[in-house]
């Protein structure tokens, strides 16, 4: 982006400057939606590009670029959850989570946040619910979602996203990835805050309720024969 806006720059100072006859387009400053010229003369960018475009070389003024780091320093971030756990039935409901994320500089705070928040509603789906499941031919047997448990937005818990500010000299304006770090911490969160409450470690996704039950039923036979 801030390529391309530069290039645009570039090509709005020379046809004012055209416009204007002035010999050095870099003397031009672009400020309040116009062209100010050192003599204080003044064009506006609608005026710029009307000519362009219509009175004067037909030129639209556009332009396009890409960037490419050859760094890819990655994004880091703490994960945490918090849960009830229904020790008769094993099901888990996840109350709250929360991500303190270092990607860089954050550009836009509130797209930044949505990745971040989508990306653990995903998580949390693929941790609790979310499982392909096939008959003995292969055949998926759970196709459709009301068999496939997506979490609906009324489902998902309070989340909440900290940004760490911090600088990254390869990125743009200092910018990090925030792309699949947000998916990355929910699952050993969760897992991580049932054996808190309850002592045991799952080791098997989704976390569903038989496979909480079982692990309890294996601790408390485990603890009859210490």
């Amino acid at each position: 982006m801030q390529k391309a806006a530069v290039k645009i720059r570039d090509q709005i100072k020379e046809h004012a400057a055209g416009m204007l006859e002035i010999d050095d387009p870099t003397s031009l400053i672009l400020r309040d939606g116009k062209a100010l010229a050192p003599d204080r003369r003044a064009l506006t960018l609608a005026e710029v590009a009307l000519n362009s475009l219509h009175q004067q070389n037909q030129h639209q003024i556009i332009a396009s670029a890409s960037h490419m780091s050859y760094k890819s320093p990655p994004p880091t971030a703490a994960q945490f959850a918090e849960l009830s756990l229904d020790t008769q039935t094993g099901q888990i409901k996840v109350e709250r989570l929360l991500m303190v994320v270092d990607c860089g500089r954050v550009i836009n705070p509130l797209t930044a946040a949505g990745q971040v928040e989508g990306g653990m509603a995903q998580a949390l789906g693929f941790t609790l619910t979310e499982d392909m499941m096939f008959d003995e031919d292969g055949n998926i047997t759970n196709a459709s979602l009301d068999k496939y448990h997506v979490f609906k937005s009324n489902e998902l818990p309070n989340m909440d996203v900290i940004f760490v500010q911090t600088d990254e000299p390869g990125g743009p304006f200092g910018a990090k990835s925030v792309s699949e770090i947000s998916i990355d911490g929910v699952a050993p969160a969760v897992v991580s805050a049932v054996h808190d409450a309850v002592g045991i470690w799952l080791r098997e996704l989704p976390l569903y309720p038989d496979r909480v039950r079982q692990a309890l039923a294996d601790r408390k036979t485990l603890d009859k024969l210490n």
